[in-house]
């Protein structure tokens, strides 16, 4: 039997206003939509549900405001099984909160206002020290500070723990700041932004996660949507297939892609299984409507696993 993973994140969490719609408005323009739905989200939050559902024992480290959504918040965690030690609200900000919009065939667009997660500093990863070094791995976002997010990687690397960083939403950053990290895991646009040039084939997936190798990065997975992933190490790279599923939304399925891949790698699994999976979980979470709401809990996604491979 696998054991059983620890998996912190040390990120954001946010609350999601999803609107369905086919239209969208002109400038002075109102229009009815189709459907909204309000749920828990963030990418750190996402990446920390997923992961709980798949098995693992999960330590959210975060910042949330004192607004209403704040305390919903921690206790969405707490009911998830996600220990909130280190999620904390913070005064006079709001929680941070994400507007996504989304089309017929489930494609998503998504706005975010970062409110208290703009307040996770590096004082507050110290504080966080002693459970961070307990951990197989600290998984990472942009939705925080970068200054943050190079510190835990810093963190992580110092302490010998696997280190997953999702650049999203894509900002330039100092990749040198970024030395040593384990896996760094952009799509295709984020890794576009990045790195300043197309990644629309995979020809250019290829020679962009090279690129990114080559600045001190040990391993680079881009998710290609529906076209799965690429996975590139120092060793070369390889194209990993995606599973065909009938999407109808596919906000959070990148953070699906995260959260449950730091849980297979935690659990011994080699990396390119790790990546077929989570490819899997993350495909089947665009089944669901929303984020969290249409993650797979572990038996589910076996069944389906079993069935599939």
């Amino acid at each position: 039997m696998a054991k059983r993973p620890r998996i912190a994140v040390v990120g954001s969490a946010n609350i999601d206003l999803t609107t369905f719609t086919g239209n969208f408005p002109k400038p002075g323009e109102t229009i009815f939509a189709e459907k909204f739905d309000l749920g828990f989200g963030g990418k750190g939050a996402n990446q920390a549900v997923a992961a709980r559902l798949c098995g693992a024992d999960v330590f959210m480290v975060a910042r949330v405001g004192n607004d209403l959504f704040g305390p919903a918040t921690i206790e969405n965690f707490r009911k998830q099984g996600i220990d909130t030690t280190h999620v904390k609200q913070v005064e006079g900000l709001s929680s941070g909160v994400a507007p996504i919009f989304v089309e017929p065939s489930g494609q998503n667009r998504i706005l975010v206002i970062k409110g208290a997660n703009d307040a996770l500093n590096p004082a507050d990863v110290d504080e966080a020290a002693e459970m961070l070094k307990s951990v197989d791995c600290i998984v990472l976002q942009f939705e925080i500070p970068l200054e943050t997010v190079c510190y835990s990687v810093a963190f992580a690397r110092k302490h010998g723990i696997r280190c997953i960083l999702n650049p999203a939403p894509a900002q330039r950053v100092d990749l040198s700041k970024l030395n040593g990290l384990d896996y760094f895991v952009p799509n295709e646009h984020e890794a576009e932004a990045i790195i300043g040039t197309p990644v629309k084939t995979l020809e250019e997936a290829e020679h962009c996660a090279q690129s990114l190798l080559t600045r001190g990065i040990r391993r680079v997975i881009i998710t290609l949507g529906a076209n799965g992933s690429l996975l590139a190490n120092g060793g070369g790279s390889v194209h990993i297939l995606p599973f065909s599923v009938k999407a109808i939304d596919s906000s959070g399925a990148g953070d699906a892609f995260i959260g449950s891949f730091a849980v297979f790698l935690a659990e011994g699994l080699p990396e390119g299984e790790a990546v077929r999976r989570a490819n899997l979980y993350a495909a089947l979470s665009t089944t669901g409507v929303g984020t969290q709401k249409s993650f797979h809990d572990r038996a589910r996604f076996d069944a389906e696993w079993s069935a599939r491979s």
